[in-house]
């Protein structure tokens, strides 16, 4: 394949859609091409047998699921799903439960059906399992993970810059007081997200007090509610509250009604993912945009390039964010302002 994409100056990636009989490249490249595999003597010896040569795999943990209606990660594997099935590729999924899984059992599971992996997210993934699943030698790329001091290709959100973004933008509303629910350690997304809320308070000189920075409640439906209902029970309550994940945000904020606040009039809240639901609650969610089909996209484009053997450096891409003004915060400094 690389010999005939040199020959017709053409990508790998065009090659391997004519070959595979896939749309996505004109009539008049996919005659071309095919044109050049007559001429140097090629046969396409693909066939309907050899399925693992045309199988990715995407392994997520099982606790993440059920990942096909995730807000998030659903997304993220729409866009992984429609760029591989573009390029004449199905998906294998798999599910890891550390608690149940034989991790050895899994590889060898891979091994065998898929060209190459991308791993989605870290929670109960760790940087050890990953380490194994690399010896068995197939192509891999992160997703919304990545291990220190180790050279693999990565997609990541600007996780950081969104936690700073959207504590800047709550601080630059004129709100003092300003709680945060943080989400599970055990996932570097969630972590680097609350460093930038950090980063943020810490530049405007603000402490947030450990009584409004509740523990993740694991096992509870709806995230948020339950660190929210903890807020609203101390005898002060916050302005402003930021949840590290727009599922948090929504949990919270229907803690906030059962106690008979108004969002944004007696405490506003603003979160992270810009995930479907956030432009239909009531109100509307101020959040941070990640764009999640993208990252899926770039994903397997980064896995493509590996599969083919084309010159592919370990590199990490951060995928930029934007904040979302919506109604759910009340800007302070405004309506001070106005009166």
């Amino acid at each position: 394949m690389r010999d005939v994409a040199r020959q017709a100056g053409v990508s790998l990636s065009a090659v391997s859609l004519v070959v595979n009989g896939k749309p996505g490249v004109s009539p008049e490249i996919r005659e071309h091409v095919q044109q050049i595999i007559s001429n140097l003597g090629y046969k396409n010896t693909q066939t309907n047998d050899s399925a693992a040569s045309q199988a990715v795999g995407l392994l997520i943990e099982k606790s993440s699921m059920p990942v096909i209606v995730d807000s998030f990660y659903g997304e993220i594997i729409r866009g992984f799903q429609t760029e591989a099935q573009r390029m004449g590729y199905h998906i294998v999924l798999s599910m890891f439960d550390r608690n149940v899984d034989n991790l050895d059992e899994l590889c060898s599971s891979l091994e065998s059906k898929v060209k190459g992996l991308v791993i989605a997210n870290d929670g109960d993934i760790t940087a050890e399992m990953i380490g194994q699943l690399q010896a068995i030698r197939i192509p891999l790329v992160l997703v919304e993970n990545h291990i220190l001091n180790q050279k693999i290709p990565t997609v990541i959100g600007d996780n950081f810059m969104a936690g700073y973004k959207i504590m800047r933008h709550v601080l630059d509303c004129g709100h003092e007081s300003i709680a945060v629910l943080r989400g599970p350690t055990k996932y570097s997304s969630l972590v680097h997200r609350l460093l930038g809320i950090y980063a943020a308070a810490g530049e405007a000189g603000k402490v947030i007090p450990p009584e409004w920075m509740p523990k993740p409640v694991s096992g509870h439906p709806h995230k948020g509610y339950m660190q929210m209902q903890e807020i609203l029970r101390l005898p002060e309550r916050p302005t402003a509250v930021v949840a590290i994940s727009d599922k948090t945000a929504l949990g919270a904020m229907e803690a906030v009604k059962e106690h008979g606040l108004r969002i944004p009039e007696d405490i506003s809240i603003v979160s992270i993912d810009d995930i479907a639901e956030s432009a239909y609650t009531r109100p509307p969610l101020t959040t941070i945009r990640i764009p999640k089909y993208e990252m899926g996209v770039v994903a397997f484009d980064k896995l493509q390039r590996l599969m083919l053997g084309e010159s592919e450096l370990p590199v990490q891409s951060v995928v930029y964010s934007d904040l979302i003004v919506r109604e759910s915060c009340l800007n302070i400094k405004q309506l001070a302002t106005e009166s």
